[in-house]
């Protein structure tokens, strides 16, 4: 296994290997950039499906399917930040999408084999920048280019992703190596990369203890969240939203899983990597299906890696005691990360009040009752040490 056959890299890892603004679309998008560029402006007018709707309805059906694939993507994020600006931005969802946004976001999509609503490839993999292009993509060089109302707490929400996802990138390069080191029963070898990697977890770690620094759970659960949830097991849209003019769902309301932060590849691959095992229960049945809202290579990779790796055998089967304690202590690395996952669940949205319909505490933005499992998700993992 290499990280480049799956579209990723040890400098970037998940994240897109192209900056959004590097990335000019066709001339006839301008009227879609111009308002996803204004769509703070549209959405505190109170009406902002008025503006949408007097979009072009862009036929992009051939377009979509030979373009190339980061200018996709980059539509992509343009089309799916209007979508949930339509569905969200007002204070009752609607029952449909109209042909003008349905449509060409469905041709992105299938392209894409991604499920056309905003996927966390789009809000976070794919949308972001460095201000220095010479600098490191870190907290202080990176900065998050479309957005719903913007601000300090919903760009900071995105950006401990992005950087997250940047500092994850060795890790994946080890795991990879590491995959290697166990077939290849070297033991010193796979000793030395699961301590690095946990010196790399600690970084990772570091990052994501910094959350509450600028992204008030208030703020978040008031101004961020509502925009970013799904169709699916949401009482706002109990027949799930129509696609107007999109013939393959033949006007039935469709319910997609809305972004969330388990679409992130990094724990999937170190489940596969360390070969933890999840008991059937729903949280387990929900990742599953999330599986499919990854990007295709990324789905591949985390395959790949639940087929190829050996680590865990390995580790048992060596007795060396030196190795153990590295496999644990990674093991343990990644429990620490779903543990802050679990404390930031309940202080964002578990305790938080309710704001009406579509922003409930106790369901995330995926559309599942999500604090039940993450414990379970997390004690699961810490149980698997060796």
């Amino acid at each position: 296994m290499k990280l480049s056959d799956y579209d990723m890299s040890a400098s970037r890892g998940f994240l897109s290997h192209f900056e959004f603004v590097e990335i000019d679309l066709p001339d006839f998008f301008g009227p879609v950039v111009e308002a996803a560029d204004n769509l703070s402006g549209l959405m505190t007018t109170g009406r902002v499906r008025h503006w949408l709707e007097r979009l072009p309805l862009l036929d992009l059906a051939d377009w979509a399917a030979q373009a190339p694939a980061e200018q996709v993507r980059v539509a992509m994020v343009r089309y799916s930040f209007l979508v949930q600006a339509y569905v969200w931005g007002e204070s009752d969802a609607p029952s449909a999408l109209p042909a003008n946004l349905a449509r060409p976001i469905s041709w992105l999509a299938d392209r894409l084999d991604q499920a056309p609503l905003l996927p966390y490839s789009g809000y976070v993999l794919d949308n972001w920048a460095r201000l220095d292009r010479e600098g490191p993509i870190a907290l202080d060089n990176v900065y998050m280019v479309q957005n719903f109302y913007g601000g300090a707490d919903e760009n900071w929400f995105v950006l401990i992703h992005v950087a997250i996802e940047a500092a994850a990138a060795p890790i994946l390069d080890m795991a990879c190596d590491l995959v290697k080191a166990a077939q290849a029963k070297d033991t010193a070898r796979a000793t030395a990369l699961l301590e690095e990697m946990h010196g790399r977890w600690d970084t990772v770690n570091a990052i994501f203890d910094r959350m509450p620094d600028r992204c008030d759970p208030y703020i978040y659960f008031q101004r961020v969240r509502p925009y970013i949830h799904g169709w699916a097991n949401n009482p706002a849209l109990p027949d799930g939203l129509i696609y107007k003019g999109v013939e393959k769902y033949q006007g039935k309301g469709q319910v997609f899983r809305g972004q969330t932060g388990s679409q992130s590849s990094i724990v999937p691959s170190m489940d596969a990597l360390f070969q933890v095992r999840h008991e059937n229960d729903p949280l387990r049945t929900f990742l599953d299906e999330l599986h499919a809202y990854r990007p295709v290579k990324h789905r591949r990779f985390i395959e790949d890696l639940r087929e190829q790796s050996k680590l865990r055998d390995f580790a048992i089967a060596s007795g060396d005691a030196a190795l153990r304690r590295a496999f644990n202590a990674n093991v343990e690395q990644v429990a620490r990360f779903r543990t802050r996952h679990l404390e930031y669940a309940a202080s964002y949205i578990n305790k938080q009040a309710g704001t009406g319909k579509g922003n409930d505490t106790e369901v995330g933005t995926g559309g599942t009752p999500f604090m039940k499992y993450l414990k379970k998700h997390r004690d699961e993992n810490r149980a698997q040490t060796i």
